[in-house]
């Protein structure tokens, strides 16, 4: 990476994730990366990492080339208001909000800055993570891909367009949440068959890590792939006929499509 000074508007646990895939990977030293946030614990916890940490997130931008804004959106107001006196249009904006634009941004900061888009996901804080980015038009190449390199140094990272960045939010962001709930649900039938808690999602654990590289390596498509898994007069084919009776592919698309209308709320 560059000699660029990267600061953090939050020091949460997305922020945290970033920030150590940074140093793990040693893409710059710690007095390199700023932090602000309103938690003192958080602060001093970055204090002991050797970043700097700042008294506002006012003075935090005006020292930063790229400024990561690792808050809520609903708090995406309050902060943007209080950084403006120190926005310019030198300076990078990294946007890792649900639902809140590069437009938004700038409209917040009164200022056409340069600005990337993110939709990461919390696996980023076991360095497997899933982020989807897109870019303003008048950001440089290089300054991009010192922000990608952020992202992929903690997983996969893809670029889309802006047009597309709250449907992936369904995709990517919130879709750990879907997946943690299918493991209670097998958890707890497990349980009501007296088979241990911990026994049964060890199983289901490596189940999904074994799966998710069957379908990365395979080459099969998931349709394929359940087939293959299926057969005729089985046991999972009875599985399969309930959740499909039950319409439970539908609900999951329904479910995606209520997080995307969320987004797109979250960003007005």
């Amino acid at each position: 990476m560059s000699e660029k000074r990267i600061g953090f508007v939050g020091a949460g646990n997305m922020a945290t994730a970033i920030i150590d895939g940074i140093l793990k990977n040693e893409a710059k030293t710690a007095d390199q990366i700023s932090v602000f946030d309103l938690d003192k614990d958080k602060l001093a916890l970055m204090r002991e990492k050797g970043i700097d940490t700042m008294t506002s997130g006012a003075e935090l931008t005006k020292k930063s080339d790229i400024v990561v804004l690792a808050v809520k959106p609903q708090n995406y107001d309050e902060v943007l208001s209080e950084i403006k006196q120190s926005a310019t249009e030198d300076k990078v904006f990294v946007t890792i909000a649900a639902g809140i634009s590069i437009e938004y941004v700038r409209k917040g900061l009164g200022v056409h800055c340069p600005a990337v888009r993110v939709m990461p996901n919390t696996p980023l804080l076991l360095g497997k993570g899933a982020s989807a980015l897109c870019r303003s038009e008048n950001i440089t190449d290089s300054d991009f891909d010192e922000v990608y390199r952020m992202f992929a140094l903690s997983g996969e990272a893809v670029v889309l367009p802006e047009s597309q960045m709250n449907a992936v939010i369904a995709v990517n962001g919130s879709s750990p949440a879907y997946v943690y709930l299918f493991a209670k649900a097998m958890v707890d039938y497990a349980v009501s068959e007296g088979i241990d808690a911990d026994t049964a999602l060890s199983l289901i654990c490596k189940t999904f890590e074994g799966s998710a590289e069957m379908l990365r390596s395979s080459g099969d498509s998931p349709e394929v792939l359940i087939q293959k898994v299926s057969s005729k007069g089985g046991t999972t084919i009875e599985a399969l006929k309930v959740l499909n009776d039950n319409h439970v592919p539908q609900l999951i698309i329904d479910a995606m499509a209520a997080c995307t209308k969320r987004a797109e709320e979250l960003g007005r």
